[in-house]
């Protein structure tokens, strides 16, 4: 309870701060400042999917059943994605509801609410005690599927909106060969796994990830630039290594100091969202057309927007059916969690030109669920003890 109260103030503490910072240091300073803040943010996300990938079991004999998991987080994914989508149609024009260009839109900025934040996740979930039960570990499954989902599913929704680039070959490339190296190359390689190599291994695969984006952003353009998630290739690189499963007591404190650090760059990592006129950001997009709202509409529609988000995750509990009720319930709820993946395409629609209103209710959604976050998993670990007491009885 006491870690899980941590990660929380963390991640609070770093809300708070990301709205105070641009105004306490100047916007032009903290804007200095954002791309090591965000090299850091990556390292610590790059460091807790590997140790997550070394954890990652799979029995190559059952591929079925990973492959009805693997539809089973589309529909994860999907399900609250289309929901929010129709909904923000709903609030738009009338006319507009045929527009495809408007449907367009409103299908990549409505993604945000389909990944589940799988650092967030299992590094709360673990310190609440949950590591080794089926809960951790069937939303460990889903959870890295429906991400893996939502990254594939960006290029043809960027395809959308900017038509087909080459760029976007190469990132399906390196997404393919990802997947092709975690299934034929699965515990395989003897490597140090200590945390300074750990973190080492975090460290030089940001940098690829980030020299990448920065290189091609200097040669083709910030529209032509090549970005490549690193939580994809981090979790891989955990696959392929060869299981230890023993661990120091300074690896375990290193991984939460880690944790923690996370949580508070993810709050910080949250554009300015105090004091900003949204409807000025409308720009000459679609879905800007909506009209402004008083913040007392925007937090209305803020609250049906995280509903829908989160009833949409509720897919789970229609399968697994050897399973307990209770415990498709707490698997249901674990996917609740949003952050890193879903801010991310949060700052792709602004790079779209983006805005107004329906943004600010994205964004509001997705900070609104991160504070909850705690709360989820609360739950989760009241339900599964629920669920190990019946069994006892």
């Amino acid at each position: 309870m006491r870690k899980i109260l941590l990660f929380s103030v963390c991640l609070l503490l770093g809300l708070i701060l990301s709205q105070a910072l641009p105004t306490f240091l100047g916007a032009d300073n903290f804007a200095t400042a954002k791309p090591t803040l965000d090299f850091l943010l990556y390292t610590c996300l790059a460091f807790i999917m590997i140790n997550v990938g070394r954890e990652f079991e799979l029995d190559k004999s059952r591929w079925k059943s990973y492959t009805a998991d693997y539809f089973i987080a589309m529909a994860t994914a999907a399900a609250p994605w289309l929901m929010i989508c129709i909904y923000y149609m709903w609030l738009l024009p009338g006319d507009m509801f045929t527009s495809w260009d408007a449907w367009k839109e409103n299908l990549l900025l409505s993604r945000f609410a389909a990944p589940t934040s799988a650092g967030i996740l299992f590094t709360m979930l673990a310190n609440a005690g949950l590591k080794n039960s089926w809960i951790y570990q069937k939303t460990r499954v889903l959870a890295i599927f429906d991400d893996l989902d939502t990254i594939l599913l960006m290029i043809p929704l960027q395809i959308f909106m900017i038509g087909w680039k080459w760029q976007l070959g190469v990132v399906a490339i390196v997404v393919f060969v990802c997947l092709y190296l975690a299934w034929t190359k699965l515990d395989k390689y003897r490597m140090s796994q200590d945390w300074s190599s750990i973190l080492g291994y975090a460290t030089v695969l940001v940098f690829l990830c980030q020299g990448l984006l920065v290189i091609t952003e200097q040669v083709f353009g910030h529209d032509g630039a090549i970005h490549i998630e690193v939580l994809l290739p981090a979790f891989v690189l955990g696959m392929v290594m060869k299981t230890r499963h023993s661990t120091s007591r300074t690896d375990e404190s290193v991984a939460t100091i880690i944790s923690y650090l996370f949580m508070f760059l993810v709050g910080l990592s949250a554009p300015l969202f105090v004091g900003v006129d949204f409807s000025a950001t409308a720009g000459d997009s679609l879905i800007g057309q909506v009209g402004a709202m008083s913040w007392g509409e925007i937090a209305l529609h803020v609250a049906v927007v995280t509903a829908l988000s989160n009833i949409g995750k509720m897919v789970p509990m229609f399968f697994y059916r050897d399973k307990s009720l209770t415990e498709r319930l707490a698997l249901s709820i674990g996917m609740f969690t949003r952050g890193e993946v879903g801010a991310g395409i949060i700052f792709v629609s602004l790079g779209y030109g983006l805005g107004g209103p329906l943004l600010a209710i994205s964004l509001l959604t997705i900070l609104s669920n991160l504070i909850l976050t705690g709360g989820f998993v609360m739950i989760v670990k009241h339900l599964a003890i629920k669920a190990d007491n019946k069994v006892a009885a």
